[in-house]
């Protein structure tokens, strides 16, 4: 049987082992020496003195909020019945439970990472009893699946009352495309990728979402995220939202050096505009690369007095998603949709039906180094 170690377990061979002082929250990284701190717990945003408020039980989300009698437009007398009977019905309705949390991972092939994955989790100050996770699994070859049902099962049933998730649920489906590591991010591969991605997504998020009122993807190989992000995040309050996913790398006179890892989160500009104007309908447009200038604007390219800014794209690397916003049907898309794919199309396609879309140029998370 399993042995406990504060809070995690030695399994098989030790993989999971003391992952609960392995990555100290109070030192993230004491190796390098980073611009203000930018990873120190007191100084992201200012958002962090307010403390997120759990929202008071109210009508239905889909109801209106005011009385017939109230009502600023002139209301046909099927307009009143229909609302009568949808306050009638109410009372059987499943809604969100307030300020429930999903947390949503699509991985392959992440055995490496998995201990530092469930590590960061554990760190959440998030009440773990309104957090569920979801997992899908594709196409691995590695441990992974083995893994993830270690886990599971020490959470589920090993672990304190106060560790277990409201649900943890394992999936697997698998698409039979294989793409060497090595050319995961050639400009070339990138359509096809992408929409892999988004056909894995759009499988975990309909198969996991049940009535949480939050949906969280979070990547599988993060290297770091702040204990109080979800709470930060929640409290803009916000449709969907993402911070500043940034990557350290060694520079040519050996020092770190921090650069945004997550070029998919954007902010259109007329320049972008322009291009996109003569772009032929079938043309993908795609970050990251010097041989496509896109002129979109990047969450590194804000002064430091613009705390949250509007975004036309978004990555997948932490991003918060109000669980309306997909149950109006907005998925990844796996078909151009204004020239993009999965998450930016996501992005895209939020907007496209009135919701808004935001990230936060200066609170950072990191991802590990490809």
């Amino acid at each position: 049987m399993p042995q406990t170690t504060n809070h995690v377990t030695d399994i098989g061979e030790s993989w999971y082992a003391k992952t609960s002082t392995a990555f100290d929250e109070e030192s993230p990284m004491p190796d390098i020496d980073v611009d203000q701190n930018m990873f120190s717990n007191s100084e992201y945003i200012e958002v962090l003195g307010n403390e997120y408020k759990p929202k008071a039980a109210s009508m239905p989300s889909w109801l209106p909020h005011t009385k017939l009698g109230e009502a600023k437009t002139q209301l046909t007398n099927d307009s009143k019945l229909i609302l009568e009977n949808n306050r009638d019905v109410s009372q059987y309705t499943v809604e969100p439970e307030s300020d429930s949390l999903l947390i949503l991972t699509p991985i392959k092939n992440n055995a490496k990472h998995l201990a530092r994955y469930f590590a960061l989790i554990d760190k959440l100050k998030y009440p773990r009893n309104r957090t569920s996770l979801a997992i899908l699994v594709s196409d691995s070859t590695d441990k992974t699946q083995q893994m993830l049902i270690e886990s599971r099962r020490w959470y589920q049933e090993q672990a304190p009352p106060e560790l277990r998730f409201r649900r943890f649920d394992i999936y697997r489906q698998d698409f039979f495309y294989a793409l060497p590591r090595k050319q995961r991010h050639l400009r070339e591969k990138q359509k096809e990728r992408r929409t892999m991605m988004a056909r894995a997504r759009n499988y975990l998020w309909t198969r996991a979402l049940q009535n949480e009122q939050w949906v969280l993807w979070i990547d599988g190989d993060l290297e770091y995220y702040p204990p109080n992000i979800v709470r930060d995040l929640m409290a803009y309050d916000k449709d969907v939202i993402v911070p500043n996913c940034l990557v350290r790398r060694r520079s040519i006179q050996g020092r770190w050096k921090h650069t945004v890892y997550d070029r998919n989160a954007w902010q259109e500009t007329n320049q972008s505009r322009e291009v996109i104007s003569k772009l032929k309908e079938d043309d993908f447009m795609v970050e990251g690369y010097k041989s496509l200038k896109t002129y979109r604007r990047y969450l590194d390219h804000f002064p430091k007095n613009e705390t949250i800014v509007p975004l036309d794209g978004v990555g997948g690397t932490f991003t918060l998603v109000k669980s309306h916003v997909h149950r109006s049907g907005v998925g990844f898309p796996a078909w151009l949709f204004q020239h993009q794919v999965e998450t930016e199309g996501f992005a895209k396609l939020a907007k496209a039906h009135g919701y808004g879309v935001y990230g936060l140029p200066y609170y950072y998370i990191r991802h590990v180094t490809d």
